[in-house]
């Protein structure tokens, strides 16, 4: 019998996160931010990266798709995914000795396709 679920680390989907979030993480520093973490979790889920943009606390989600058959990437983050993330902004500032003049919730969606270049796409502010 053969074993179908896919071993740890090789999961097409993580793998598929992993080189969205690392794309995105590069992305930001490039433009000047500094990333203070990634992937942290908590009771409430996880925070794809943090990064810090002068004063201002960045907490950015991350979306990878190789299609937009089911939609684009940022607009996964809907109403009640926001709401959890501003609960996760605050967990996170809870936990941590940071301080920001400013916090903002901003979306990366990257689209992967099979053949050519992922395609990045930055949206600022939107969980306020």
């Amino acid at each position: 019998m053969s074993d179908t679920t896919a071993q740890p680390g090789h999961d097409p989907r993580r793998i598929l996160g992993r080189y969205g979030e690392q794309l995105a993480a590069r992305y930001l520093t490039e433009r000047g931010l500094l990333v203070l973490d990634r992937n942290w979790r908590c009771a409430h889920g996880e925070i794809d990266l943090v990064a810090r943009d002068g004063d201002c606390l960045v907490f950015c989600e991350v979306k990878t798709r190789t299609t937009e058959r089911f939609g684009g990437a940022v607009e996964a983050v809907d109403r009640r995914k926001a709401a959890r993330l501003r609960r996760l902004v605050a967990a996170w500032l809870q936990c941590h000795d940071e301080r920001a003049g400013r916090v903002r919730i901003d979306v990366i969606g990257i689209l992967r396709p099979h053949h050519g270049p992922a395609q990045l796409r930055h949206l600022v502010g939107v969980g306020s």
